[in-house]
């Protein structure tokens, strides 16, 4: 038998595994990493987060992934650089990552990484009949592998798509997983760049579990704050909540056809973007509305688009409580309007059951490579957006 078959033979059959997740998000702010010590499978995982850090991209691995993200048009030399690069990258992270903390990599069990989005394209927003749904991440799982001498699971996001989902979100399943609890409906609301939840039932049916992105999270928000003022982002939505909403604005924002179709449904950047702020504000004729109240109108919108997707549930699955992570978690401006849409719901984070929310995602693909290697068959039906499917490449060292 091949070492290394051995080796994830050997894996499964640990009472406990160390894991370390790895999320970097549309927002390019840098990598999550989460080394999680998983216990069991399915419904029975128990998941405790050892270590959580967020390490920064400098300015220069920001630039570089800027030159083909969420572009139809690019250099197709540096998609093909960047793959490998970014690979080591990460691996170059993560070994910083234990060093610092005296951890010998020979201690870690799996990696799994999730990888760059480059491009997102369901077929609801190509609208090419003889195409699939498509998305593409980068980071290429050998290279981490190789660099690490750690096993490595990575582009999960493609067997969602073979199996007729659209390749995201991909959180419902390590949501029901680690965070279902009898007799509590649930809302797992995660606001990154793009926002998207997760229903789960209380009485733990997985066919009832549901997922979908919403529409834009604090993407417009940060790349307008990045031009405007040279920051990454709103802390504190201190800029928007000293602004005030303009509704024309608002109403011209929400005007799309996204908005309209059923759920579930996913999008990105490549459709919320400073171009899509730039025509919601020549179809209001708010070109010369001040930057913050731009930013009041933005959190407003994400709030308001995120309060519609989940009024679409049905009314006896209206959610008791509503987890939020992310970095939308942080802003003010967005979670009080969130609260005043839902006065009846208890908004908390995620922290308060047990898992860091700047750290979720990250958690969540370490969750799907335990399942990957360790997991049995959940069954989430036949409905559409929620394949029962095992995810993620295994990539050797060796």
């Amino acid at each position: 038998m091949n070492s290394n078959i051995q080796r994830l033979y050997e894996i499964a059959q640990k009472p406990s595994r160390k894991i370390i997740g790895l999320m970097a998000g549309t927002s390019l702010d840098g990598l999550d990493i989460a080394l999680c010590t998983y216990q069991g499978s399915g419904l029975q995982t128990k998941v405790t987060v050892d270590e959580f850090e967020t390490i920064p991209f400098s300015e220069e691995v920001k630039n570089e992934i800027r030159k083909i993200f969420a572009k139809k048009e690019i250099e197709f030399e540096q998609l093909c650089l960047l793959n490998p690069w970014i690979g080591n990258l990460h691996a170059e992270m993560i070994n910083a990552f234990l060093q610092k903390r005296n951890i010998p990599n020979t201690e870690i069990d799996l990696i799994a990484s999730h990888g760059q989005t480059v491009f997102h394209a369901p077929k609801i927003q190509h609208a090419k009949a003889n195409f699939p749904n498509a998305t593409l991440q980068i980071g290429d799982g050998d290279h981490i592998a190789v660099k690490t001498g750690i096993i490595t699971l990575s582009d999960f996001r493609q067997k969602h798509c073979a199996a007729g989902g659209e390749g995201a979100p991909l959180a419902v399943y390590g949501d029901y997983l680690i965070f279902s609890e009898k007799n509590k409906n649930r809302i797992l609301l995660n606001m990154g760049g793009i926002s998207n939840f997760t229903f789960l039932s209380g009485d733990l049916d997985s066919e009832k579990v549901f997922a979908t992105d919403t529409g834009t999270g604090n993407t417009i928000m940060d790349a307008l704050m990045q031009r405007e003022y040279g920051l990454p982002y709103d802390e504190d939505g201190a800029k928007a909540s000293a602004g005030t909403v303009n509704k024309s604005l608002l109403e011209a924002l929400k005007d799309h056809p996204f908005f309209t179709k059923e759920l579930p449904k996913t999008t990105g950047p490549e459709v919320f973007n400073l171009a899509y702020l730039a025509n919601a504000q020549k179809t209001s004729n708010t070109q010369s509305e001040t930057t913050e109240n731009i930013l009041a109108t933005l959190s407003l919108f994400t709030a308001e688009t995120i309060a519609d997707a989940i009024k679409q549930l049905p009314s006896g699955d209206h959610p008791n409580e509503v987890f939020m992570s992310g970095g939308g978690m942080h802003n003010p401006a967005i979670v009080n309007k969130l609260k005043a849409l839902f006065p009846k719901t208890t908004f908390l984070k995620t922290d308060d059951i047990g898992i860091n929310g700047d750290a979720k995602e990250a958690v969540l693909f370490a969750t799907l490579a335990n399942e990957a290697i360790v997991g049995g068959h959940t069954d989430f039906g036949k409905r559409g957006g929620v394949p029962s499917v095992t995810m993620g490449k295994i990539s050797f060292p060796n």
